[in-house]
């Protein structure tokens, strides 16, 4: 088939798949739903047709939806096995929260708010990416088109992240370009994490596993860190270095969502801002 370019986990089609397409062999293709009919010189023939679907609202009173239990999509890239995955990250720490009594219910109309739209953009890609994969002259044209403009790489880096789930950003009611994101996994390093312990090295993303929100001072400053002591057991509080040199602190949600960032050399912390963000997603202080 040739060989093909690969950028953030999304494969170029390389030249003989796309001449295959033109030759009309790629209209056969294992999405959406396949059907046999017959037609009435009793010729059998396959149609891909695109099942996608959504729930209007993901929670009514106790009831809640996530996952394929929420919406349904043509099965290209895996997409919606991986939106049913973050849905559950985003949904279970606020039930836990509300279970805990941290929290009133109010947070869990949040979830429907944030990933309702994430949901509705999918489904919209995945229609797309049926329509394209129809045999008609047309289409096989538009198909050309598309993947001639795939080559660029601002084009690319697009369809990359959105298939990724890397473009998703939450309103969260901050400007900050890193609130509501998917905080991307870094690399820290702890000064002395233990008394035998000069320095460590973990993932970010490690942290996340103890189900508590996470507040990172970047640039060691104490005050950062002393800003979530009446959330003790909701937010732990970490002080690390990493590569990043945009960012002084960051407080992350137990799904991995920035709440709150604090941007390099501020002189205040924001307080206002960052209090904020600590009250709507862990509650009152203790």
């Amino acid at each position: 088939m040739g060989e093909s370019t690969v950028h953030s986990g999304v494969r170029r089609p390389a030249a003989a798949s796309r001449a295959a397409h033109r030759r009309g062999t790629a209209g056969q293709h294992p999405a959406g739903e396949r059907h046999r009919c017959h037609d009435h010189h009793n010729v059998v023939r396959d149609h891909w047709i695109d099942t996608a679907r959504q729930a209007t609202t993901y929670r009514t009173g106790r009831l809640l939806l996530a996952g394929e239990a929420a919406h349904v999509y043509a099965s290209v890239g895996g997409q919606g096995l991986n939106v049913g995955i973050v849905d559950a990250a985003n949904l279970g720490w606020k039930l836990a929260a509300v279970a805990c009594g941290w929290v009133g219910e109010d947070i869990l109309d949040a979830y429907t708010t944030e990933r309702h739209p994430v949901a509705a953009r999918l489904l919209q890609n995945t229609r797309a990416q049926i329509a394209l994969m129809r045999p008609d002259p047309q289409t096989r044209a538009l198909w050309e088109m598309f993947s001639d403009l795939m080559d660029l790489d601002d084009a690319h880096r697009c369809v990359a992240d959105m298939l990724a789930g890397m473009d998703v950003r939450y309103d969260l009611g901050h400007d900050h370009r890193l609130v509501g994101t998917l905080c991307l996994d870094m690399k820290l390093t702890l000064e002395r994490p233990g008394p035998s312990v000069v320095t460590a090295v973990i993932r970010s993303v490690d942290l996340l596993c103890e189900g508590r929100g996470l507040l990172f001072d970047l640039v060691n400053r104490a005050e950062a860190c002393d800003a979530a002591t009446g959330w003790t057991g909701r937010v732990n509080t970490v002080t690390a270095r990493t590569g990043r040199v945009d960012i002084d602190a960051l407080l992350i949600r137990p799904g991995g969502c920035v709440a709150w960032a604090l941007p390099a050399g501020q002189g205040g912390l924001d307080a206002i801002t960052r209090v904020r963000a600590l009250g709507t997603w862990f509650g009152q202080p203790a």
